[in-house]
């Protein structure tokens, strides 16, 4: 405690006595115009196991006077507008459960033991959110995150009443990073609307809903604003590296909420949240995969499973990744592109006669100088059966080799 200061009181004292009577006529008006305005609160619970709660967003509006006050919220409805939103979707997140295998030693042998000693279990490996999204022949169609399910052996949604039921993955997509699934239709509630994500525009209000940490903190809401659009983030897949559209908000998405919804202020989806920057001093820069993109993806995966793309059968490396100690065996000329590292048999480019080490600098005449740009000419400009053209170096020689696309199968 710090010690008592007598001439330091008096100053305040002094300070107070001294302000005008104009200042505490506003400061008077301010608090009786707090007290008549209507007053709504979004809860933006941001949970740390290290960290206490944070404090909760307020916003006010003013609501009768008998001034004429023009109303500037972006908002055109009653204030409880945001309440009613999240009555009338929420139900609709569910949680997402992933189960994946865990091997358990049997040390007590038995009659099977020569045949195994090892008992298969499954254990919970992570929860994320989904978002209902339709109803059809008596199945409900629940759009996730791949990352979220990806490595299950099984997936169990727990729905708004705390019913938990088992669920069928109809396909996923590890470099669009979605996922479908199914549960019965008597079992959970009807789906929501999907938006126009194209419309959405930098400074609108949305919502974030789904299961932040788990699902003790099931349907938990976020607000915040569209951040901007059209941002374009790196990421590592199972199936390589890919550069995926998102929209960015300050929106609170914290682990778990992956899969969950991003919602406007008509109660439409424009975002399947999926990821977000999580470095000590940053706050706030959360993403979601825009509706446009996740519904053409969802509905392929309704179709067939899967999304299927042109497959060359090389693995790659960019040759800006290697240590400078062995770029000396690279053509010295060739100071990006990305290297082969390896040419799966029997494939579209064993048969066209790609080779170990061979750098690919262009497709198409298009420069490559990435793994991610290689991929997007690839998966994103071609269609199986095309014949496309790849300038590779091979040694000190440029080449051109022609190949015709082929899907994985």
């Amino acid at each position: 405690m710090e010690p008592f200061n007598e001439e330091q009181v008096k100053q305040q004292v002094k300070v107070k006595k001294e302000k005008s009577p104009l200042v505490t006529s506003i400061i008077s008006s301010t608090v009786a115009a707090l007290i008549t305005s209507s007053v709504f609160l979004v809860a933006g619970d941001y949970i740390n196991k290290d960290q206490k709660q944070e404090t909760d967003t307020v916003t006010t509006q003013t609501s009768n006077s008998n001034t004429n006050v023009q109303k500037v919220s972006t908002i055109n409805v009653n204030s409880n507008s945001i309440a009613d939103i999240v009555e009338n979707t929420s139900k609709s997140i569910v949680g997402v459960v992933n189960y994946q295998q865990s091997q358990t030693t049997n040390w007590f042998g038995g009659p099977n033991a020569q045949a195994a000693n090892k008992e298969s279990d499954t254990v919970e490996s992570g929860t994320g959110s989904g978002v209902v999204w339709k109803k059809e022949n008596g199945k409900a169609y629940i759009i996730t995150n791949n990352h979220v399910i990806e490595g299950a052996a099984k997936v169990e949604i727990s729905l708004y009443d705390g019913t938990k039921t088992k669920a069928d993955v109809v396909g996923a997509d590890a470099l669009t990073d979605l996922a479908v699934l199914t549960i019965d239709a008597s079992d959970a509630p009807g789906g929501l609307t999907f938006g126009d994500s194209d419309s959405v525009r930098p400074g609108e209000s949305v919502l974030a809903i789904g299961n932040p940490l788990g699902l003790d903190f099931s349907r938990s809401v976020t607000q915040g604003i569209v951040s901007a659009i059209n941002r374009t983030m790196s990421v590592d897949t199972s199936a390589g590296e890919w550069e995926l559209k998102v929209l960015q908000t300050d929106a609170a998405i914290n682990p778990g909420n992956s899969g969950g919804a991003l919602i406007n202020t008509s109660g439409e989806v424009v975002g399947i949240n999926s990821m977000k920057i999580s470095e000590s001093g940053v706050e706030g820069l959360g993403f979601a995969i825009p509706s446009n993109d996740v519904i053409p993806i969802a509905e392929q995966l309704v179709k067939t499973g899967k999304i299927t793309r042109p497959y060359l059968g090389v693995s790659l490396m960019n040759v800006s990744d290697i240590p400078q100690y062995y770029r000396q065996n690279v053509q010295n000329s060739v100071q990006s592109g990305v290297i082969i590292t390896g040419v799966e048999a029997n494939s579209a480019a064993a048969e066209a006669g790609f080779q170990q080490e061979d750098v690919i600098v262009a497709v198409d005449g298009v420069e490559v100088d990435t793994a991610t740009e290689f991929r997007k000419q690839l998966y994103t400009e071609k269609k199986i059966g095309d014949k496309v053209s790849f300038t590779i170096y091979r040694g000190n020689d440029k080449k051109t080799i022609t190949v015709t696309l082929q899907s994985k199968q």
